[in-house]
């Protein structure tokens, strides 16, 4: 399956240090903040001993709308934050995120539309922001 059937993705010239201060700077912009981080070339170096690509995933929240996903489906919890990858692709990154909508889809709940469609478009600027 592609990536775009569930994510939103950007392919930068910046370098994965680059890529990965920029889109922290942005989801701030955005309202997000970033809660979780994982380093997932350090955990697969250290669990099983094999060498990856650099590779962090960032669990962002933007607590406005978290609080508005939260109030309209207490078990939303399950799909929060909004987790947003940067990796490193030859000399450049590759930056994607979770699509909310597609997400939501998922719980059947109207409700939650307004808010994943919100939480959509930040990604988006924050995606659009970077340079090709």
């Amino acid at each position: 399956m592609p990536v775009e059937a569930y994510g939103l993705r950007r392919r930068t010239s910046l370098s994965f240090e680059q890529a990965d201060a920029r889109v922290r700077e942005l989801l701030k912009e955005q309202g997000f903040g970033v809660l979780t981080e994982i380093d997932v070339k350090a955990t697969l170096k250290q669990k099983l001993d094999k060498d990856f690509r650099r590779y962090v995933i960032l669990g962002a929240c933007n607590p406005p709308l978290a609080y508005q996903a939260l109030s309209a489906e207490t078990d939303i919890g399950l799909l929060l934050p909004c987790n947003v990858i940067v990796y490193e692709d030859g000399e450049g990154a590759v930056v994607a995120a979770l699509d909310p909508l597609r997400m939501m889809e998922l719980t059947g709940n109207p409700a939650l539309t307004e808010v994943a469609s919100e939480a959509r478009r930040r990604l988006e600027a924050v995606l659009d922001a970077l340079p090709a």
